[in-house]
């Protein structure tokens, strides 16, 4: 018997009906006043499955979830879970919400026996199921810890945790992982795969595509209404697009001329992204696109142009799917700059073995950065590794203990009121005042930051306009869903125009299309002349960086462009297809180390250090327990998989060293 079967026995009754669909959703119509948030959608989810529900803010994810999980009824339409009307069938059904699922200030175990007792789960059954499942999630030996002082992972397991703790048939996820780290986020994901294997159905809406390629099927919602459902491959072959990846060493120079000459080309290039090191473009042949492409970079004098053929992204099918059936929603409306172009050269932010100390806590440790004018510096780490504390320092809120740092050029006074003027900061978790209107905030911002006069009533315009908050300006900010405010909080830092950028994981909790266009206004304020560093747990959007930092307990343990990183990873990822993912899973599970593998929808991604050996050993492993391999391949790195290699084998190396240390005292 698998863990999965250890931990979750199985849940249906032998004498309950089987139905065909375990979620089947008819013509469902959801209003509030004048607004329809839901505008007839069917949806039908099969018994067992992880269906991915993507789609912007206000796009009717969590309308529909409410619905699903019994929480409010729909205004018309048909809506069956398991057979029976969500409110009929509440107890079957686990629901996990975007906002509220946990109290910080009771214990991991309280937490637990409050979800046991809202759900009718007899003290016996309670114990048992409470102790397996914390273990399973590695949160038994912090079961007494408040649940206020738990990391985002640890939050996200726990709530996961109570959903399931009165063995629900169906399960209701709303963007659980957001603001979680990747390594939290995959071990999340890990714990989904089991669940599903033990025979619940997982409805999921998430922000994250990299998430929602491990799904069975998705679907995209805009607007209320549906677009596509089906698999990932299948959206993507529906696409009827290829990729085509650019790289030249000279595309911080050329990048705006390139993109502009590409898109002249409407007839056979449907779309083209800039990213730190390349571009990416969607052509609607690939010969006639590579042909335009290098065409194009002749014309403008490059000449060491390399493309790579790659399958379309899920964000391509998003977006693209978008603007077919929607006309160009991602359309930014361009920041009117005011100060000349920066042709400053060198150095706009400098660390040099910078590291802080609170009491015995080695926060961060030896850190040496450095981020030139024009750049995107990217700063990774799982939570709690000392991305926000660096940052803090860098931008002069925070002493550092030891180490030397140079912020515009000055090496001291950097609390300096003229220097503060050239920077740009939003914090992780505080920049809008939720007690003021939205008007109120950016007059604040504006004050703050001395934007000129004759300014200010056309720059908060522009911020309303690309928040799409126009109209809106007495509202309270408390009242504005999260993605909305990270925009708003974007555009109020940087009204003035700034040197420098600090953004603390500015993307947080904002949907894919919103995200893009987040990204389309840093690139051009980098071409503009500004330094940007930035944290964010997407490491999709982390390919938009000229330089990445992966730091891991405090430390810089890695640095580089990001396809050095991804080229630099050592060993090999393979792709396994069988008949028996979970299986198949916990089989290869107990030959290497756990991390190394990780479930994608019908596939595994699995790495290997040492390929062909291993791959022997495995493929052999498999047989013994009668798991068919349908196929093996070995595959490129993503910057996830190398992500998550990078933090795990430095954490090794860290314990092993402590370790160590330990024996030597001894």
């Amino acid at each position: 018997m698998n863990n999965a079967q250890t931990t979750f026995q199985s849940l249906g009754d032998a004498h309950e009906k089987q139905h065909e669909w375990a979620i089947d959703v008819e013509n469902l119509r959801i209003t509030y006043g004048t607004v329809e948030a839901v505008k007839g959608i069917n949806l039908q989810i099969r018994p067992k499955e992880i269906f991915g529900l993507i789609g912007p803010d206000g796009a009717g994810k969590t309308s529909t979830f409410h619905v699903l999980g019994g929480v409010m009824e729909p205004d018309s339409g048909k809506v069956e879970v398991n057979g029976v009307t969500p409110r009929e069938g509440r107890l079957n059904i686990g629901y996990l919400t975007q906002q509220f699922s946990l109290y910080p200030d009771l214990s991991i175990e309280e937490n637990m026996r409050y979800a046991a007792g809202l759900r009718q789960v007899d003290l016996k059954d309670f114990k048992e199921r409470s102790e397996k499942s914390l273990k399973q999630m590695d949160l038994y030996k912090f079961k007494t810890r408040l649940a206020g002082q738990l990391s985002g992972g640890m939050k996200q397991k726990l709530a996961l945790c109570c959903s399931l703790i009165a063995r629900p048939k169906v399960l209701l996820l709303d963007e659980p992982t957001t603001g979680v780290d990747p390594v939290s986020r995959r071990e999340f994901w890990d714990l989904l795969a089991e669940v599903s294997a033990d025979g619940v159905t997982i409805a999921v809406a998430t922000p994250y595509l990299d998430e929602a390629e491990r799904c069975d099927r998705v679907a995209l919602i805009y607007e209320g209404e549906l677009y596509k459902v089906g698999t990932v491959a299948e959206l993507k072959k529906d696409l009827k697009l290829h990729r085509l990846e650019l790289r030249t060493h000279r595309m911080l120079e050329k990048e705006s001329q390139f993109v502009d000459k590409l898109l002249e080309q409407k007839n056979n290039i449907a779309d083209v992204q800039t990213f730190g090191d390349r571009l990416d473009v969607l052509a609607s042949d690939l010969d006639t696109g590579e042909r335009i492409a290098r065409d194009v970079a002749s014309e403008i004098g490059i000449d060491d142009l390399d493309v790579t053929k790659e399958e379309p992204t899920l964000e391509n099918v998003f977006v693209t799917t978008l603007k077919r059936e929607k006309g160009d929603t991602e359309k930014v409306e361009p920041f009117k700059f005011t100060k000349e172009k920066s042709g400053k050269s060198g150095s706009a932010i400098k660390a040099d073995r910078l590291e802080k100390i609170f009491g015995d806590f080695h926060a961060v440790k030896d850190v040496s950065l450095e981020v030139g004018y024009g750049k995107i510096y990217g700063l990774l780490g799982a939570n709690g590794a000392g991305k926000t504390t660096t940052i803090k320092m860098l931008c002069g809120l925070l002493e550092p203990s030891k180490g030397k740092m140079e912020l515009a050029g000055k090496k001291s006074d950097l609390r300096d009121p003229k220097l503060r003027q050239r920077i740009g900061y939003m914090s992780q978790k505080f920049t809008l005042y939720d007690d003021l209107t939205l008007r109120e905030n950016l007059e604040f911002y504006c004050g703050v930051y001395e934007v000129p006069e004759e300014l200010r009533k056309e720059r908060m315009k522009w911020v309303l306009r690309v928040s799409e908050l126009s109209g809106q300006e007495d509202m309270l900010t408390a009242k504005l869903p999260g993605g909305w405010k990270q925009r708003l909080s974007f555009g109020a830092c940087i009204m003035h125009e700034p040197e420098i950028l600090f953004l603390d994981e500015p993307t947080s909790g904002v949907d894919p299309l919103a995200r893009r266009q987040l990204w389309t206004m840093i690139s051009a304020l980098a071409r503009h002349g500004t330094a940007i560093l930035v944290t964010t747990h997407f490491l999709e959007e982390a390919e938009h960086c000229h330089q990445l930092g992966f730091m891991v307990a405090g430390e810089l343990v890695a640095q580089g462009a990001p396809e050095e990183i991804k080229r630099n990873q050592p060993g090999q990822l393979v792709e396994i297809i069988t008949s028996s993912n979970q299986q198949a899973s916990n089989v290869i599970k107990q030959k290497i180390d756990p991390w190394r593998v990780s479930i994608f929808a019908n596939r595994l991604h699995v790495v290997l250090d040492h390929p062909e050996e291993e791959t022997k050993v495995l493929l052999s492993a498999l047989k013994n327990e009668n798991i068919e391999v349908k196929s093996h391949k070995d595959i490129p790195f993503s910057l996830e998989d190398a992500f998550i290699g990078i933090v795990q084998r430095a954490s090794k190396q860290e314990k092993t060293q402590v370790s160590k240390s330990s024996e030597d005292r001894k």
